[in-house]
C-alpha cells in the first residue's frame, strides 16, 4: 500500500478546507453522545441498550429471543468482570461502556492493521509504520514535492513513542489504537495539544495569539468583511480562552479549549444502569441481577414494553 499520496490528499484536503474565508474550522474535541435516542426509560430502553453494546451491535439483538439475549449478555458480563471477582462495578460498567462506543475506531484500526503490521506478528514496530508510510521518501529523501516528509516523519515517531507504554518501539492494537486515535487516551493528551499548537504557532514562540487563533479558523487573503463568527471568537479568546489575560494561550489553557472536561456520559449511564439493577443495593452488580434486568442492558423479540415491565415484576 502507498502511503504518500494519501498523505498528500489529506494535506491538499486540509489547504482547500481552511481556504473557504467563511468556513470554521473547530479544533475542540467534544464526547459523542452515547446515542442519537432520547433517554427516557419510561417509554423504551433503546438508548440504554445503544450505549452499552453501541449503536451497531444493539441492532443485532433485537431479532433474538428472550433467552438467547440473555445468553449472550451473560457472556458479555464474563468480559465487563475485569478483575474476575464475581461482580460489576460501576467502574467496570464504564469502562465497558466506553470501548463499546469506540468500536468504530478499533474498527477502523482493524482495516489498517494489515497494511502495517508487514511480519504478521501480530504487532507493529515503529520501522514498520515508517517504512510503509514513508518508504518513498526515505528512498530519495533529496526529492522536493513540497512536502517535509522529515518533519512529518519525526513528528510521528514522537507520538509512537508517547503510544508505546513500554519503551518497545513496537505496539499492540491498544497502543497503535492510541497512536491513531490519540485524543481518545487519558495519557495521548499532552501530544493532542502539542501538536494542535505546533499547527497554530507561526512565529515559533511556544504559544498560541489571538492572531494566530483567528488565523487557524479564518483566511484573511481575500479581504473581505469578517463573518460575525469571527467577531464572536475574538471575544472568545479575550474573555475565556486566554485565562491569564497575556495575550496569548499558553499549554493549560490551549488545552482547556481543545479537550474541555464535558459531562462524562459514560459514568452517567453506567451509575444508571447500576441503580436500576442493583437489587440489594450493595453498589455492584452480580450476572443474575443483571440477567434479572436483561431488556434494559439489550434487546430482544420482546419488544413490547408492557410486557418488559411484567416481566420485572415477575422476577
Amino acid at each position: 500500500m502507498e502511503i504518500r499520496p494519501l498523505l498528500m490528499c489529506f494535506a491538499l484536503c486540509v489547504v482547500y478546507a481552511t481556504s473557504k474565508p467563511t468556513e470554521k474550522k473547530d479544533r475542540v474535541q467534544h464526547e459523542a453522545p452515547l446515542s442519537s435516542k432520547e433517554h427516557d426509560d419510561g417509554t423504551n430502553f433503546d438508548y440504554d441498550h445503544d450505549a452499552f453494546l453501541g449503536e451497531g451491535e444493539a441492532k443485532t439483538f433485537d431479532d433474538l429471543t428472550p433467552e438467547e439475549s440473555k445468553n449472550r449478555l451473560g457472556k458479555i458480563v464474563d468480559k465487563i468482570d475485569a478483575d474476575e471477582d464475581g461482580f460489576v462495578t460501576e467502574a467496570e460498567l464504564k469502562a465497558w461502556i466506553k470501548k463499546a462506543q469506540k468500536k468504530y475506531i478499533y474498527d477502523n484500526v482493524e482495516r489498517q492493521w494489515k497494511d502495517f503490521d508487514m511480519n504478521n506478528d501480530g504487532m507493529i514496530s515503529w520501522d514498520e509504520y515508517k517504512n510503509v508510510t514513508y518508504g518513498t521518501y526515505l528512498d530519495d529523501p533529496e526529492s522536493d514535492d513540497g512536502y517535509n516528509y522529515k518533519q512529518m516523519m519525526a513528528r510521528d515517531e514522537r507520538r509512537f513513542k508517547m503510544a508505546d507504554g513500554n519503551g518497545d518501539h513496537i505496539a499492540d492494537k491498544e497502543e497503535f489504537t492510541a497512536f491513531l486515535h490519540p485524543e481518545e487516551y487519558e495519557h495521548m493528551k499532552d501530544i493532542v495539544v502539542l501538536e494542535t499548537m505546533e499547527d497554530i504557532d507561526k512565529n515559533g514562540d511556544g504559544f498560541i495569539d489571538l492572531e494566530e487563533y483567528i488565523g487557524d479558523m479564518y483566511n484573511h487573503e481575500d479581504e473581505m468583511d469578517e463573518p460575525e463568527w469571527v467577531a464572536t471568537e475574538r471575544e472568545q479568546f479575550s474573555e475565556f480562552r486566554d485565562k491569564n489575560k497575556d495575550g496569548k494561550m499558553d499549554k493549560e489553557e490551549t488545552m482547556d479549549w481543545i479537550l474541555p472536561a464535558d459531562y462524562d456520559h459514560a459514568e452517567a449511564e453506567a451509575k444508571h444502569l447500576v441503580y436500576e439493577s442493583d437489587t440489594n443495593k450493595d453498589g455492584k452488580l452480580t450476572k443474575e441481577e443483571i440477567l434479572n434486568k436483561y431488556d434494559l442492558f439489550v434487546g430482544s423479540q420482546a419488544t413490547d414494553f408492557g410486557e418488559a415491565l411484567v416481566r420485572h415484576d415477575e422476577f
